[in-house]
């Protein structure tokens, strides 16, 4: 045993042994899953539940070291079996907690993020809501269960996890996007750490949003050519240099355009918004593209470092049965505890102030008005719905002359890279590497019998596997969907870069790896 295990495990029966923590701990468990950790080693068994205050020190005499409980609300958290299919599950359910944990490698990172939230929780018309220190260098924010309606759409709420409050924390996400860029681009953010902590380089990290309406543009570059006969003027935006000469486009002239300058410019695809000079000014006439007409001019873009990829929402934690750290429980890496806090008290917090010893208990949980996140929950989801229809759209108008994917039509030689690596079994991120796994096979219309015993086969790979319990409940999850679920595109940090499925440098020109095996299909046929 190592010192710090030890010193660790010491400090964890002084600390458990205090009644107001048990008591704490105990009252949150009310008909939650709640499984001990031992020391980071291994979790408990599961179902499982605290009945008593005095299993919390049963279990710390035992080897635990701390406690994590689930978002859903259980009708009787015993109840729940592995073998249950997800109309089981949904029948057990009382209900789910927003629970939003915010996370990276800076703490302040995470205090603008958590202040941010905050923010536009209590815009969305939300006062009730709890917040504390995750333990290491993240804040988790809960609004109970309570405060959503019991229906939206016609929908029973507390059926639609974890799709409802995974939408939420995208939306909330999309709102605070461009204040959090903003404020976390005033840090002296130092990129060497950075990479050597997440891997990230400076490039990953940073973007150019469009000064109109936030989202990421594109670097292009335009040329200016001069007709060697007529000495017409064109700017072509986009345009790669070659040997091959254009012809002018005036018709009666036979010259060719000769490259006189190129500059580089950015190019918001959504509005048109662009930086193009359309002054160029000279004697002669001068043609522009249709990009460059259409486009409002701008000079206002600025490089800005994309916060969402340093501390971004952890949306994995919002997945079925998904477990997360109870307030004034333990965190056995840096033996601090997970200390409850108020909004006014995150900019100056210090971890000193989580010294297990010197804790002060507080109410985590509120006592939430009924329907006050209704407003939120209308806002995101509806944001969600027509975010996802956009990008539906965008795929079938882009794809429309492919035929539909026959399962024959389709081998694992065809499969992406970062698909191949996946299926070599991970280390980190077994969770999220599965959902990226099933939803690939899902959308490809792989059969359920192909897909569960896939799933199975890469799990043997991991190191260490998941738990079969674990994997079975996801099957069944993604299986019952009826409307398609693609892959998370290549772009979303939070999984193929994370996992290190796309080395830097050597990102696919693809958006999804769908859109890769629907170009190898066709290619083929």
């Amino acid at each position: 045993m190592s010192e710090k295990e030890k010193r660790v495990r010491a400090i964890t029966k002084i600390y458990y042994s205090n009644p107001q923590v048990r008591d704490v701990l105990f009252k949150f468990s009310k008909d939650r899953e709640v499984v001990p950790s031992y020391m980071m080693q291994a979790f408990g068994k599961r179902p499982d539940t605290i009945q008593y205050p005095s299993d919390i020190m049963n279990l710390v005499n035992k080897g635990a070291t701390s406690f994590h409980a689930s978002e859903e609300i259980w009708i009787n958290p015993l109840e729940i079996n592995s073998d249950m299919s997800q109309k089981d599950l949904d029948l057990l359910r009382k209900t789910w907690d927003l629970l939003i944990d915010i996370d990276s490698p800076y703490l302040d990172c995470s205090k603008i993020a958590a202040k941010l939230i905050i923010k536009e929780l209590e815009k969305q018309g939300i006062k009730n809501y709890g917040l504390k220190f995750s333990g290491s260098k993240g804040f988790h924010i809960i609004v109970p269960g309570k405060a959503f309606p019991d229906y939206f759409q016609e929908v029973e709420t507390k059926l639609m996890f974890p799709e409802w409050p995974r939408a939420i924390s995208e939306y909330l996400m999309y709102k605070i996007k461009a204040e959090y860029n903003k404020e976390i681009t005033k840090l002296n953010i130092n990129f060497e750490a950075l990479q050597e902590r997440t891997k990230l380089t400076k490039e990953d990290v940073t973007e150019i949003p469009c000064p109109n309406c936030g989202e990421k543009a594109e670097k292009r570059n335009l040329v200016f050519l001069r007709c060697n006969r007529c000495e017409n003027l064109y700017q072509k935006p986009s345009y790669k240099i070659t040997k091959r000469k254009l012809r002018c486009n005036e018709e009666t002239c036979p010259g060719f355009y000769e490259v006189i300058n190129e500059e580089e410019h950015f190019f918001c695809d959504k509005c048109k918004t662009s930086s193009l000079n359309k002054t160029y000014k000279s004697d002669k006439k001068v043609t522009y593209t249709k990009e460059a007409r259409s486009s409002q001019e701008t000079g206002e873009f600025r490089e800005e470092i994309s916060a969402e990829k340093i501390a971004s929402l952890d949306l994995v934690l919002v997945a079925p049965r998904h477990l997360f750290r109870m307030p004034y429980s333990l965190h056995e890496k840096t033996a601090l505890a997970s200390i409850v806090l108020t909004k006014e008290q995150i900019s100056s917090f210090n971890p000193r102030d989580a010294n297990p010893l010197n804790v002060k208990i507080k109410e985590f949980y509120p006592d939430a008005e009924k329907g006050e996140a209704s407003d939120l929950l209308e806002s995101a989801v509806l944001w969600k719905m027509e975010k996802d229809g956009k990008e539906e759209q965008s795929l079938e108008k882009k794809y429309s002359n492919y035929k539909k994917i026959d399962i024959k039509d389709v081998t694992e030689d065809m499969f992406p890279q970062p698909i191949k690596k996946l299926l070599k079994g991970l280390e980190e991120g077994k969770k999220r590497g599965l959902f990226i796994l099933l939803t690939f096979l899902k959308s490809l219309n792989f059969s359920a019998e192909y897909i569960n015993s896939r799933a199975r086969e890469w799990n043997k790979l991991n190191s260490p596997p998941l738990k079969e319990g674990y994997i079975k409940s996801q099957i069944d999850w993604i299986l019952k969907q009826k409307k398609q679920i693609l892959p998370p595109n290549y772009k979303n940090e939070n999984f193929y870069k994370d996992l290190n499925l796309i080395e830097s440098g050597k990102e696919p020109k693809e958006k999804n790896p769908i859109v890769e095996v629907l170009r190898k299909v066709r290619k083929r046929n």
